[in-house]
């Protein structure tokens, strides 16, 4: 997730992560994190101390003052939710079609690039 500031709403962090703030911590699924520290006087949520609680990365690009925080992996284990991929079409080099799902029961590996 992509943040210009160093603290977030509490609604607007689960809708972008599913981690709900309730009076027990940090909560998704079945899982709650006590937060005993990070809840701001004007009810938004410190970052930092989310990221630290939850074991998100917290990555800072100074000069632009942006934070990208990346996926809990200290609470589920694993930085995916699941191994499958949406069903996505993507051109051949020849310019006809390819369905993510024609290729189904093979493993695939799709790679990613972008200049930015």
């Amino acid at each position: 997730m992509i943040l210009d500031s160093l603290t977030i709403d509490p609604g607007d962090l689960q809708a972008r992560t599913g981690w709900a703030i309730k009076p027990e911590g940090a909560c998704k699924g079945d899982v709650c994190v006590p937060l005993y520290s990070g809840r701001n006087d004007d009810g938004t949520i410190d970052v930092t101390a989310l990221a630290d609680r939850l074991g998100m990365p917290l990555v800072a690009d100074g000069a632009n003052s942006i934070w990208a925080l990346g996926p809990e992996t200290a609470v589920t284990g694993r930085a995916l939710t699941t191994a499958v991929a949406p069903d996505i079409t993507l051109p051949r080099l020849d310019g006809s079609l390819c369905r993510l799902a024609d290729l189904r029961p093979h493993k695939v590996v799709v790679v990613a690039w972008a200049s930015w």
